[in-house]
Parts: C-alpha cells; structure tokens; sequence
C-alpha cells in the first residue's frame, strides 16, 4: 500500500526569481510541506512558509496539483507526495529558520541545484506562465 502524503506547496515568484530554500544538502526546494490531518493544503503552504522564512501571506491562488514519484518510508512501505501548488505573495525579507539554511531566488539558467519534485514543479508553473495562462495571476 502506498501512502498518501498530502502536501502544500509555496510558488513565491518576483522580479528576483522564485523563492527557493534549502538545508545543509544545498539541494534547493520549495517553501512548503506537510498538511496535518486537520489542515488544508493551503493553510499548511500558509504555515511552513512561515516557519521556514518569516515570510507573511497576503494572498494565495490554487495553480495546479502535481505527483510525486513513490518513495520507501524509513520504516519500510512507500509513500507519494501528493502536492497541492499555490502562487503567493508575500510581505517580508525572507531569512533562514529551523531546518533552512540557505534562501535564494531560483530563475531558469541560475546555477542553483534543485530537487527532481521542485524542478518538475517549476517547470510546469513556468509553462503555464509563459503561455498565458490567466489562471495563475494574482489579483
């Protein structure tokens, strides 16, 4: 049996690039994470950007929702990431907290080493934009 692992995902794109955080792996990720069982996807996208830049939500907008690969637990089954991805804008300067050790600003090109689920995120996030797709404007 696979795992359900229910997930809010931060998209924070500004004229610098695309807030993108890391640990001491320097593999860079999107704000985000796990959703508790009483939570919403968006409310949980909400809280870990909190928790992990200080960053506070003006507003969010549902972009799309995307799979992760199946992983092996630590403790034996398997589980898949089943994100929920939200455009947000945000008031603050984002700095490192708890687990993050690093913030950057992620544009295509930039030498900055992302995790396989965050590029395949980006990259459908940065086709719907280039493609004009109206769903994802903030108004």
């Amino acid at each position: 049996m696979i795992k359900k692992q229910r997930r809010g995902t931060v998209i924070l794109d500004t004229d610098k690039g695309i807030l993108v955080a890391a640990g001491r792996s320097k593999v860079f990720l999107l704000p985000g994470g796990g959703a508790k069982r009483w939570e919403s996807r968006r409310r949980a996208a909400v809280r870990e950007l909190r928790e992990e830049t200080g960053l506070r939500t003006t507003s969010t907008h549902f972009l799309f929702r995307h799979l992760g690969k199946v992983h092996r637990s630590h403790g034996g089954g398997h589980f898949q990431d089943h994100h929920k991805v939200f455009l947000v804008k945000a008031t603050g300067t984002p700095e490192q907290r708890h687990e993050i050790r690093y913030v950057a600003w992620y544009k295509p090109g930039s030498k900055i080493k992302l995790s396989t689920v965050t590029l395949e995120i980006v990259q459908k996030y940065l086709h719907l934009k280039t493609n004009g797709n109206q769903t994802i404007r903030l108004h």
